[in-house]
């Protein structure tokens, strides 16, 4: 029983419920109960086993079903490399315990439909707008939205003063408008016709835009949001991000590491492709580099 416990820690992220759109990939062996020496007919037998999940003695029929909706259902959890033994112990504490699966009341789910209510209508706006212009859109990922919109939320709860973020194009109009508060009519205008003044200024496609702004959140507090300008070259404003992000927590906050979060959004595949994602990854313990972390949200629009 340990050892499926076990199993299920480290592979059960091979087998959640992720992807709506296509099948999974089969992997073996599988976390069937035949490769553990159990089968259906123990189902209604007690297991001491379930301790170690929490639940305390429990039928195998239980403690199975808690491990599924633990570690493969809409959530995936690969963890169990990292090294340090009380980070996998508050990992495993803290998602049996909730049975990896949020609980969100009425006006919770109220907030998050029209946070997506605005990133879908945004993206619809402009296909029917601006039909054929390029612009990256965030279609098929806009739960991007108010996943933002929570974390800086919980970041202000926790005593954050700024956020960092950087991110390529894919779906930057829709953070412009939806979480940045960037005017809608300064976003349309890059569509339409540009003008600027002098002569000289060339200016920049508008997927490759930033934008700093102050805003408010649930009228509590002001948090600072600077999204950085980011060229065609992918992932090349991770380092940049993180250098800010250190400037700030140094010069502004006279380094304290709770100030200040980077956040980087990625595409799936430029994360595992681009050698400056791990580059600066292994600057992350550094005393004169770290940032005390940072988020990362990998976009997969498919």
């Amino acid at each position: 029983m340990l050892r499926l416990i076990d199993d299920y820690r480290k592979r059960g992220h091979l087998f959640t419920q992720t992807n709506p759109v296509r099948s999974r990939r089969k992997y073996s062996p599988t976390l069937a109960l035949e490769n553990y020496g159990l089968s259906e007919k123990d189902y209604d037998t007690v297991f001491h086993a379930g301790e170690e999940i929490g639940i305390g003695p429990a039928p195998l029929r239980a403690i199975e079903e808690h491990l599924k909706q633990t570690y493969c259902r809409s959530i995936g959890a690969e963890f169990m490399y990292i090294r340090d033994q009380e980070k996998i112990r508050w990992l495993t504490g803290t998602m049996e315990a909730s049975k990896n699966t949020p609980v969100f009341d009425q006006e919770k789910k109220k907030d998050i439909f029209d946070k997506l209510k605005l990133a879908v209508g945004f993206e619809h706006f402009i296909h029917k707008k601006f039909t054929g212009q390029k612009r990256f859109s965030l279609e098929g990922a806009e739960t991007l939205i108010p996943a933002m919109h929570y974390l800086i939320r919980k970041g202000a709860e926790l005593g954050m003063e700024e956020f960092v973020i950087g991110m390529p194009h894919r779906g930057r109009l829709n953070i412009l408008a939806n979480v940045m508060q960037k005017p809608y009519e300064d976003i349309f205008r890059e569509f339409i016709a540009k003008t600027y003044d002098g002569s000289v200024s060339l200016g920049d496609v508008k997927y490759h835009l930033g934008f700093d702004n102050v805003i408010s959140v649930d009228g509590k507090k002001n948090i600072r949001l600077s999204l950085l300008p980011n060229p065609s070259h992918l992932e090349a404003v991770f380092p940049v991000a993180e250098g800010l992000a250190k400037a700030l927590i140094h010069r502004k906050y006279h380094d304290d590491l709770t100030k200040v979060c980077p956040v980087i959004l990625h595409g799936d595949a430029a994360i595992a492709g681009q050698g400056v994602v791990y580059e600066v990854v292994q600057m992350a313990d550094l005393e004169a580099y770290s940032t005390g972390g940072s988020i990362h949200i990998v976009i997969n629009n498919q």
